[in-house]
């Protein structure tokens, strides 16, 4: 394997697969044998999930509810997606500890550092819930800062596009597909990759990230082999 440790992020709205909202069965399946895959060949693997498909702090509601407060529902929802995640890995076998940056002592650990560290080196998986348990920070940020704190060799985030696009794939049918291109560019161009905060975060770490298509089955386990999947951003 190319990677040892990594750390996957995956957006709540993956979860809700063909449905509006909430979690569908099959995307969730899907995503924990991906993540079996690798697993099964000795990659160390934390995982950040946000929380959109329950509720997004930023969205339509923040006309009546307070920002600050949205922002809490939102990690709230994260935990929830960590709590199906961890059942349907635990039920394949796959070791799991859920980590909150928010006090829930009854349900999950709470994040430190070094127990977080120690769980990847006994090859558990390990979910990193709640953001950053701060308000105004994406789950972006909090996926590249945990990935900074247990030292993983990159940064994985799955999307439904095949990687980092010269324009909006969806909505360009010409648009460039990039399979390498470094933080300065992606400054240069104003390409789309995680919000700013995140971003730099990442390049001021020394932290590549990896963008890829995370629907198409065997993605994942191709991209910690060493194959040129998605688009790769680095210094």
């Amino acid at each position: 394997m190319k990677y040892k440790r990594i750390l996957l992020k995956l957006s709540g709205e993956s979860l809700a697969g063909q449905n509006q909202y909430g979690i569908h069965e099959g995307s969730l399946l899907s995503y924990v044998n991906e993540i079996q895959a690798i697993i099964t060949e000795g990659v160390q693997v934390a995982l950040v999930i946000g929380g959109g498909n329950i509720f997004r702090g930023t969205q339509s509601l923040s006309k009546v509810i307070e920002r600050v407060q949205g922002d809490h529902m939102g990690m709230l929802a994260t935990v929830v997606n960590g709590l199906a995640l961890q059942s349907v890995l635990e039920k394949n076998s796959i070791q799991t500890r859920l980590m909150s940056a928010l006090k829930i002592d009854e349900i999950a650990e709470p994040f430190i550092r070094r127990r977080a560290i120690r769980h990847l080196e006994k090859g558990r998986l390990v979910i990193f819930a709640a953001g950053t348990g701060r308000p105004y920070f994406s789950t972006d940020t909090a996926a590249v800062l945990r990935a900074i704190e247990i030292n993983a060799d990159i940064i994985i985030k799955g999307t439904r596009v095949d990687g980092v696009f010269s324009a909006d794939p969806e909505k360009d049918s010409k648009a460039k597909k990039y399979d390498t291109i470094s933080f300065d560019e992606v400054y240069k161009n104003k390409l789309s990759v995680m919000d700013m905060t995140a971003f730099t975060l990442c390049k001021e770490n020394n932290l590549p990230i990896s963008i890829f298509n995370v629907n198409k089955p065997g993605n994942l386990l191709k991209l910690v082999s060493g194959e040129n999947i998605g688009t790769k951003v680095y210094n």
